[in-house]
């Protein structure tokens, strides 16, 4: 009996061990089925990060889009949109070279006579020149401050006795000032060619032994935005009315805090304006009608794509990135497609005359079919970056290829990134605009519209500045 109890109670033992092992066993099938989820979820993640980093390394960058800076992985990782031309670097065959040439009535001659034979030795002063070889240097000379007085004289009428004295100029109006053409000069070192302040003063004193205080530099550049006031709205009044417009912003620093510049341009004209907000309100302050009768030419920032207008045109280089972007780093068979057609299309722009555009060639038709075949993708296993890209093209269709509808329309918003790239050229100098309530930026926004519209119209800079600081404006 002792025996049999034993083996009873052995096997007990045995049932126990047996059923607590099945117990821990279906734990861990449990737990290995868990962490095998989480496995392939973290794969995925990993995949998916990857993918992001990537598309981060080869996509837009702070410095050229809304991209904040925390996603820049490096330049080294930027590329070119540009494909190899398969010419040598340099002038190609037929360019019309520039070099200086000789002027026939120099401002000073200078004779070099040979004082003695060199075989000789015999005196040649007094033997006449046969001929002469000429060389010229162009130099700049020593420049001085000019002063002009002004004399208002008086005199007595012999009729009446009444004593009458002459007027001055009404720019004239302290016993000594600085003239016109040093506002001028101000004007065209300090939004011209971005110097700061301190930079203007040292320069002006080495130069021209003038020595203005920064205080007066800052009123000169006062007195040319008051008197550039009139010019200003006549630009915004012709770019609202401009068949094409381009449009582009930029952010910068005034007084320590975010402000952005917004640019609208056209061929012969540009309008620039500092807001403290990158959003619509800025468009409905100074163009509150929209640009009903105009092609308007811009990214996909959403503020631009509010604009009331004729027609949009998106950006083709903007697009073109992004879709260089998901065929380098994801190996996209449809951005590939995609990317191709947009190539086809800017190839078929160049090509394009005048009169094509009145009867348009089958190809403009086929690009469109292309099209629109190709935003009928099923996107939904697409990467997420790339679905979002594929939906804004769907929303903004008709604004893709109207570049392709008329001559004047640009592919690209090319010309109005030029145009406000010259504002962070002055904040990379200055750093910032550091004026009362932001005046310092507004008055850029105005001087600079001036001076890039002269410049597109091919006018002197310097001129066009002096022609203004001369203008018989008050200013207070």
């Amino acid at each position: 009996m002792g025996a049999q109890s034993d083996i009873q109670t052995a096997i007990s033992d045995l049932h126990r061990e047996l059923s607590l092992i099945r117990q821990q066993n279906e734990q861990l099938i449990r737990e290995n089925e868990r962490l095998t989820g989480e496995n392939a979820e973290l794969q995925a993640t990993v995949r998916r990060l990857e993918e992001t980093v990537a598309l981060m390394k080869g996509g837009r960058k702070s410095r050229s889009s809304s991209t904040a800076p925390s996603h820049d992985l490096g330049r080294s990782n930027e590329k070119s949109l540009r494909t190899p031309s398969g010419r040598k670097p340099g002038g190609q065959p037929g360019h019309c070279g520039h070099s200086l040439a000789m002027v026939d009535t120099p401002n000073e001659i200078i004779n070099h006579f040979p004082p003695v034979c060199e075989c000789c030795g015999n005196s040649l002063e007094s033997v006449p020149s046969e001929s002469f070889i000429r060389r010229q240097t162009v130099d700049i000379p020593p420049v001085e401050a000019f002063c002009i007085e002004h004399r208002a004289h008086v005199k007595t009428c012999p009729v009446c006795r009444r004593t009458n004295q002459g007027l001055f100029p009404e720019r004239v109006q302290a016993p000594i000032q600085y003239g016109a053409g040093v506002e001028a000069m101000v004007g065209y070192l300090s939004v011209y060619q971005s110097l700061p302040y301190a930079r203007i003063t040292r320069l002006l004193r080495d130069f021209f032994k003038l020595n203005l205080s920064e205080g007066c530099v800052d009123r000169f550049l006062e007195n040319l935005s008051n008197k550039a006031t009139m010019a200003y709205e006549t630009i915004r009044e012709r770019v609202q009315s401009s068949l094409v417009v381009g449009a582009d912003e930029t952010g910068c620093r005034v007084n320590g805090k975010k402000h952005w510049f917004h640019v609208w341009q056209t061929r012969l004209l540009t309008f620039i304006v500092a807001f403290s907000s990158r959003g619509h309100r800025v468009i409905e302050k100074y163009f509150e009608d929209g640009f009903i009768h105009s092609f308007y030419v811009s990214d996909c920032w959403s503020s631009q794509l509010k604009v009331k207008a004729g027609k949009h045109q998106l950006c083709m280089v903007h697009l073109l990135r992004e879709l260089n972007n998901f065929v380098d780093n994801l190996g996209s068979e449809w951005s590939a497609r995609m990317k191709e057609l947009f190539k086809r299309a800017l190839e078929l722009k160049n090509k394009m005359r005048e009169s094509d555009y009145l009867n348009p060639p089958e190809e403009v038709a086929g690009l469109n079919t292309e099209l629109d075949e190709l935003l009928k993708i099923d996107c939904s296993k697409f990467h997420t970056k790339e679905q979002a890209f594929i939906r804004r093209l769907i929303k903004h269709r008709q604004s893709i290829l109207v570049f392709l509808t008329h001559p004047d329309v640009p592919p690209d918003n090319n010309a109005s990134e030029r145009a406000i790239r010259n504002v962070k050229v002055k904040t990379k100098v200055s750093g910032q605009f550091r004026n009362k309530e932001g005046k310092g930026a507004d008055r850029y926004a105005r001087i600079r519209s001036v001076i890039d519209t002269t410049v597109k119209n091919g006018q002197d800079v310097y001129a066009a500045l002096m022609c203004m600081a001369d203008c018989n404006v008050r200013t207070s």
